[in-house]
Order: C-alpha cells, then structure tokens, then sequence
C-alpha cells in the first residue's frame, strides 16, 4: 500500500508538472493571440486608410478626366473632320496620333529628322498636315523645333 501511495504521489506529481506546462503553453499562446490581433487591428486601420485615399485619390482622377473629356470635345469641335479622322487612325496604331516635333526629333518615335525632311517640313505651310516618316504620328511643330528658317 506504501507503495501504491509513492506511485500515486509520484504520478500526482508528474500530472501537475504537465499541468504547469501546458499552462505556461498556453500563457504563452494567449501573448501570441494578442500580440496577433493587435498587428491584425494595425493593418486593418491601415488598409482603411490606404482604402480612403485610392478612394479620395480616384475621385480627383475622374473629376480631371470628366473636365480634360470636356476640354477635348471642345477642342474637336475646332478641328476639320478629315484630320481629326486622321488623328484616330493614328492613335488606335501607335497609341497617339500626334507628337511634337522637338529639336528636329520626332517626340513619339525619338527619332532625329534627316536635313532633307526638315527641309520639307520648313517649306510646309504653317496649316499643312506634317507626318513622321518613322512612326507616322501628326508633328505638331513649335518654336523649339529648330526648323531653320521659322520662328
């Protein structure tokens, strides 16, 4: 029977140790699931902001889009339709129908002009449809052209 005690007393002692393990276990696991939801909390409050200004930042996007829409429509209404039709061809290819001609370079293709077309598009009316004879875009000539001859 003493030794039934001691056993008895002995496995007692190792089911307690268990239990203060699996205490300590779960202390540990109970600091986690705080430390878990805390971080959880941060990023939601972080992609609620994030999610406010995509928000606010959209908004301002499809305010400037409605009023440059408007800004081309009355622009169009200026433009002959042919060139226009001109323009659309173009675009739908190359992504944009017109570019400028900047320092003698084409700006949608990056192409330098050679002198021979340079010298074409100087004698071209300051009204006449010039093209890109790389990339086919519209010029759209200017003061920083560097066509010698036109200011």
């Amino acid at each position: 029977m003493t030794h039934e005690m001691v056993s008895l007393e002995r496995r007692i002692s190792d089911l307690e140790d268990v239990e203060l393990e699996i205490m300590a276990r779960l202390e540990d696991a109970q600091s986690d699931l705080t430390a878990a939801e805390s971080d959880l909390t941060d990023l939601d409050e972080q992609i609620a902001a994030t999610t406010a200004e995509r928000d606010r930042r959209g908004g301002a996007l499809q305010g400037e889009l409605t009023e440059t829409e408007a800004k081309r429509v009355a622009a169009i209404a200026s433009i002959p339709a042919e060139l226009l039709r001109l323009y659309d061809k173009v675009r739908e290819r190359q992504g944009t129908g017109a570019a400028m001609l900047r320092a003698r370079r084409c700006e949608g293709c990056q192409i330098t002009l050679d002198a021979g077309t340079l010298g074409q598009i100087t004698k071209a009316a300051a009204d006449e449809v010039v093209r890109c004879e790389e990339c086919s875009r519209i010029l759209v000539r200017t003061d920083e052209s560097g066509l010698i001859g036109r200011s």
